[in-house]
């Protein structure tokens, strides 16, 4: 069988969705902070040949369904027979598409980076034949660069809805002009604004990404009250929560190490999102803490109904000793623990090992640090 293209990243929210990638790369690809797509020039792909890819697609989905009983459950084994013989390239293929049907095959993501810099024309076409291909989908989804969205209309953002797109990811990472320009962003809040408004505008659900700890410690407050105010005035669904981390071999590593961008701390970083949550006015957005980078990934909800119960989560943590702040820093960053409740239940044992490691680092600097390290091998 032929294979088609798969991207490297989609949101985790896409976890059980079909990939269809329609562009390669990042269409500006300089932002400080992400190296993803740095060796990697941004191509649109031709329409017939993402049709021919959703056509591969059919054939494997084809060959998946023979694997369903009338009961509707699924002979797993048989599948996996079927991936063990064949070569590498073809078992990714397949594996996609039968995971995708194993979880109902109701989503689709497109990608990579920057999907909506293919012309509303040709990204219209994609839709339609997909849905035509697939009838059975109910969401599809795409990344979509604040700066690329911000030049389209709320009545092409309509027909893209007519046609078939149901949600657009937009990495807005911070409200800030001073951060994003730190960032090497390439776009403004009000772009930003514009863009968002425009989205809700023309019926299409809006998942936008802050970044707390991008603007490092200089500019934390003004990472989080820019990213208020661009939500207060676009009201995205969903506020998906990124934690920063510098990583080596990026341009804001680079700066870190020169001394001209001093880390925020895991205190600092839960005060921005403190900040987000209390500034943010008007709105019925959903917080969203999906991503193991996070340290309170408990901190979730609606910005009408739960801001009380989100402030609390974060108190509660803000309020402990410094030492067992850092305990529990540790033992999150390390995957022992998913939340402060969690705490109590570890072992003496592996209390004693964090209690170690902490006092092993006395420097606060040399903490962040760490914790920034820890925090890079997830992204």
């Amino acid at each position: 069988m032929e294979t088609y293209r798969i991207g490297p990243i989609r949101p985790p929210s896409e976890a059980a969705s079909l990939l269809l990638q329609v562009t390669q790369g990042c269409t500006w690809n300089k932002c400080k902070f992400c190296n993803l797509y740095r060796h990697t020039r941004f191509r649109a792909y031709t329409i017939d040949s993402i049709k021919e890819d959703i056509d591969r697609m059919a054939l494997y989905a084809q060959k998946a369904l023979k694997n369903k009983r009338e009961d509707g459950t699924w002979d797993v084994d048989r599948i996996n027979e079927e991936l063990s013989a064949m070569p590498q390239e073809q078992q990714n293929c397949y594996y996609v598409v039968a995971m995708w049907l194993l979880n109902g095959g109701k989503s689709v993501f497109l990608q990579d980076g920057n999907t909506l810099a293919l012309s509303g024309g040709k990204l219209t076409e994609v839709l339609v034949y997909l849905r035509k291909v697939f009838p059975q989908i109910e969401r599809i989804t795409s990344y979509g660069r604040a700066e690329n969205l911000s030049r389209v209309s709320a009545q092409e953002f309509a027909e893209l809805k007519a046609a078939g797109l149901d949600r657009i990811h937009s990495g807005y990472e911070s409200g800030s002009d001073e951060v994003l320009k730190l960032a090497n962003k390439g776009v403004t809040a009000q772009q930003q604004i514009i863009a968002g408004q425009n989205i809700k505008a023309g019926g299409l659900e809006l998942s936008v990404y802050f970044m707390p700890g991008l603007g490092g410690r200089a500019l934390s407050r003004q990472n989080a009250e820019g990213m208020a105010n661009v939500v207060s005035q676009v009201n995205p669904d969903f506020v998906r929560i990124r934690t920063a981390a510098v990583k080596p071999g990026t341009e804001l590593y680079e700066d870190y190490e020169r001394g001209d961008f001093v880390l925020c701390s895991d205190d600092e970083k839960a005060m921005e999102i403190r900040t987000l949550i209390t500034e943010t006015k008007g709105v019925d957005t959903r917080i969203v803490s999906d991503h193991i980078v996070n340290l309170l990934q408990a901190v979730k909800g609606s910005l009408t109904t739960d801001k009380e119960k989100m402030l609390r989560i974060i108190d509660d943590y803000l309020e402990l000793p410094e030492r067992e702040r850092k305990l529990f820093q540790i033992a999150r960053r390390l995957g022992h623990v998913i939340s402060l409740k969690e705490m109590p239940r570890l072992s003496p044992a592996g209390r004693a090992k964090f209690e170690q490691l902490v006092d092993e680092t006395p420097d606060d600097s040399q903490w962040n640090e760490k914790m920034n390290a820890l925090i890079g091998r997830y992204i």
